[in-house]
């Protein structure tokens, strides 16, 4: 069987990580059955979708890793949905209803009183030609609901196992407005038929549609595809994720430093029976993806845990890796050597843009102890300097002012590069180089400390 799974997202705001975690698995679940993905937009509301969330979708997936064969707009397969709905009502399966919003309402206000199910009481389908005719001539325009049959309708879930939901306990959806548009039911059976989906992996909120639309592909002579429900996930408070809420957004993630395979990474372990797993190339993903490695439990979205795993990829990614993206940051001249001295202390990529400037611009040093600076700047050994430098200097620093530890090496790191962290000084010292060193340890020669204590004061 050839397969096919889609990714449908309502372009009415941007991808939070839950939808990137669906996005992600079906990508995976293609991948390793040699399958295609279809993008479909699901963009029926016109009142709330944007077309500037269509362009963040696709920017998002592509920053993330995940490509599509093949896009769909639903905006533009109306007439399939008007032909299915012919078919449908010709087949006296979906009826005409003319209730307000407010009656609507009144009615599941009642329901609710009387602790009764949410379901529809179908009218409706008591209503006469005459009442049709009288309603319309009155200008009332009729929304049109699919008729549920009563059986049980089960399947067995590619996650959950088997499935049942009994007919009777659901209610007749509205496949289509008084306006003539549709709500989500009827169009996303339509398109899985016409572009033959085989898998569909989504959410476990989607549950009862599913036992819903079974029916509707029966009622149109279709199959259904196979079906996979995960657990939603949440963070790590229980809150869920939510586009209207601006929950974690990838865009959001993407301008703060994340790297798309450290997310895609943490997507991928979460809510498995595997340890969260940190993968270097999308190659790795896709051999250690399996539905079945998916549990029952609701998944916990940790997002330090997400900035961890963004610094030990970055810690272990070879230069040539990562030279392209340096590039696009501005920095065309950073070294191997550079990258190979600082990886180790980014969490995230743009911070080796501040250290390549610290070590190669003019920077305003600070100056916690004058004297030892421009004592250590009349030591500083002659270039050409290499990773031996810096042991050299400070044996000689050690032996003039019988000092060791930070009451040495801090003042010289916040005067080297204005930070008191950062990578090694061994070897940083021969990126920064003899002249700009010489420069930022004489920088308080001239501080009213120098003049009050004197030179001297160093080895005291």
């Amino acid at each position: 069987m050839s397969v096919t799974v889609r990714f449908a997202p309502s372009p009415t705001g941007l991808l939070h990580v839950g939808n990137a975690r669906i996005a992600l698995l079906n990508r995976l679940f293609a991948d390793s059955l040699g399958g295609r993905f279809i993008l479909r937009l699901d963009n029926t509301d016109a009142e709330r979708s944007r077309e500037e969330y269509i362009s963040a979708i696709k920017r998002d997936l592509s920053w993330l890793g995940v490509g599509w064969e093949h896009t769909v707009r639903q905006s533009d397969r109306r007439p399939s949905y008007h032909t299915a709905m012919a078919r449908l009502q010709a087949a006296g399966r979906v009826y005409p209803c003319y209730e307000t919003t407010e009656e609507l309402e009144e009615q599941r206000l009642f329901q609710r009183g009387q602790k009764q199910p949410r379901l529809y009481d179908r009218a409706a389908l008591k209503l006469s030609k005459p009442d049709h005719v009288r309603l319309e001539t009155k200008g009332h325009r009729p929304y049109w609901r699919f008729r549920l049959d009563p059986y049980d309708v089960q399947w067995e879930d590619l996650v959950r196992g088997s499935c049942c939901y009994h007919g009777i306990h659901l209610c007749d959806p509205v496949l289509r407005r008084a306006d003539g548009s549709y709500l989500y039911m009827l169009p996303s059976v339509v398109d899985d038929i016409d572009f033959t989906i085989t898998h569909v992996i989504r959410g476990e909120d989607h549950l009862t549609n599913t036992a819903i639309q079974i029916q509707i592909f029966h009622a149109l002579g279709a199959r259904p595809p196979h079906f996979a429900h995960l657990p939603l996930m949440r963070d790590v408070s229980g809150q869920g994720f939510s586009k209207r809420l601006g929950s974690l957004s990838l865009d959001a993630l993407r301008w703060q430093g994340i790297e798309p395979m450290a997310l895609a990474s943490l997507l991928v372990t979460m809510g498995t029976i595997r340890p969260i797993c940190l993968h270097s190339a999308w190659g790795e993903l896709s051999a250690a993806f399996h539905l079945r490695h998916y549990s029952h439990g609701t998944p916990r979205f940790d997002e330090s845990e997400l900035w961890r795993m963004n610094a030990r990829l970055l810690h272990a990614v070879p230069f040539a890796a990562v030279n392209d993206k340096l590039t696009a940051l501005g920095l065309p001249k950073v070294t191997e050597g550079f990258w190979n001295a600082v990886r180790a202390n980014l969490d995230r990529l743009e911070t080796a843009g501040t250290w390549w400037q610290i070590c190669t611009s003019t920077i305003v040093p600070k100056i916690i102890d004058a004297p030892l600076c421009i004592l250590a700047a009349g030591l500083l050994p002659d270039e050409p300097w290499d990773k031996t430098t810096w042991s050299v200097w400070i044996s000689a620093l050690k032996t003039k002012t019988g000092r060791t530890g930070q009451s040495l090496i801090r003042p010289l790191r916040l005067a080297l590069t204005g930070q008191d962290s950062g990578p090694e000084l061994s070897v940083l010292l021969p990126i920064i180089g003899r002249t700009r060193a010489l420069v930022r340890l004489l920088q308080g020669r001239c501080t009213p400390a120098t003049a009050a204590s004197g030179v001297d004061s160093v080895g005291q």
